[in-house]
């Protein structure tokens, strides 16, 4: 099942104009999440919306905007009022300039987003305004509105689709003045530099996402992997301090001496992942992903082969169903 569309309308270049969805590009559903519950009956917590000075609780119907202008003085907005002055982007995306990549500062991206033809229809008109921000090599701005907000979105090519981002409004980026400007003017000096840069040689490479790893997320899995199964949980022992820096030329000439004895280990281990990662994407077939259903890698401890552990879980419908992750954090 696919997943469902944040915003479908219409998106616009001039009298071209094509119907689009747009979906999501990232998502946090696989992330290990908690509920509060009692701890006296182990029954979850349920929230009820209630009025403040009376304690009374209130039906959703009852439920206005409201915006704080004194203490308890409140100004009324009805969804009404909202719905006549919503904007045309709430329908459409209008595209109204073409900007270098180059420019869009990282500070103003918020989130990705895929945007697709929506249905049959508009395929062609869709690959023009596609192919004309290819051709020109630049980013087009448009405006949309998701959660009754306008966005500024960019929107560039991907493949065969369209990626747009949402980008923050300059009110919502603070300066870096007011954050660098007590920063120490340091002079460095050149043996300094250099051996700095001899570690971030050791350390250089491709980007390679595949090979990072969520270490609080294993953790975490881990730990609701013992608990289900009954194991005792070890408590961690404290790290030892590695004391303050007193020398910082002899910290850099430690630091490059403990990189050339790691990076050979490093690299085969990148190597061992890249491989094992070939050899599975090989050896697994495409199959449909069940919105809301999150895909078990390993099973909870205890008998039985893997694959046939986790489908048993699925079929359970398991809360959550518990995977290991074979991936490890590029080094070196």
């Amino acid at each position: 099942m696919a997943p469902r569309a944040n915003w479908k309308g219409f998106l616009r270049l001039s009298l071209v104009t094509c119907p689009v969805a747009l979906y999501p590009a990232t998502s946090d559903t696989e992330k290990v999440s908690f509920n509060q519950i009692n701890r006296k009956t182990g029954h979850r917590i349920k929230y009820l919306k209630v009025d403040a000075e009376t304690g009374d609780e209130v039906t959703s119907e009852d439920i206005v905007k409201g915006y704080k202008v004194d203490t308890d003085t409140y100004i009324e907005v009805t969804k009404d009022e909202l719905d006549d002055i919503a904007l045309d982007s709430t329908h459409t995306i209008d595209i109204d300039e073409f900007v270098p990549k180059t420019d869009i500062d990282n500070r103003y991206l918020i989130r990705p987003y895929y945007l697709v033809p929506d249905g049959k229809v508009g395929h062609d008109a869709y690959a023009v305004i596609r192919e004309t921000i290819r051709s020109m090599d630049k980013v087009a701005i448009g405006r949309v509105v998701l959660t009754n907000r306008e966005h500024i979105i960019a929107l560039e090519p991907l493949e065969a689709g369209l990626m747009g981002t949402l980008l923050r409004y300059p009110y919502e980026v603070r300066s870096e003045s007011e954050y660098f400007d007590d920063i120490q003017d340091v002079k460095l000096t050149k043996d300094m530099l250099d051996l700095a840069k001899h570690i971030v040689e050791k350390k250089s490479g491709a980007f390679e996402p595949e090979l990072f790893e969520d270490h609080y997320e294993s953790a975490l899995i881990d730990l609701i992997n013992k608990k289900r199964a009954g194991a005792p949980i070890a408590a961690k022992s404290t790290p030892k301090s590695g004391g303050n820096v007193i020398n910082l030329m002899d910290a850099l000439k430690k630091s490059l001496a403990s990189e050339k004895d790691v990076a050979p280990a490093a690299k085969v281990a990148r190597e061992t992942v890249k491989e094992t990662a070939k050899d599975t994407a090989k050896a697994r077939k495409p199959k449909k992903r069940v919105e809301g259903q999150r895909e078990m890698l390993l099973p909870i401890s205890g008998k039985g082969g893997k694959e046939a552990a986790a489908k048993e879980a699925i079929s359970k419908k398991a809360d959550k169903p518990v995977r290991a992750t074979t991936r490890t954090k590029k080094a070196g």
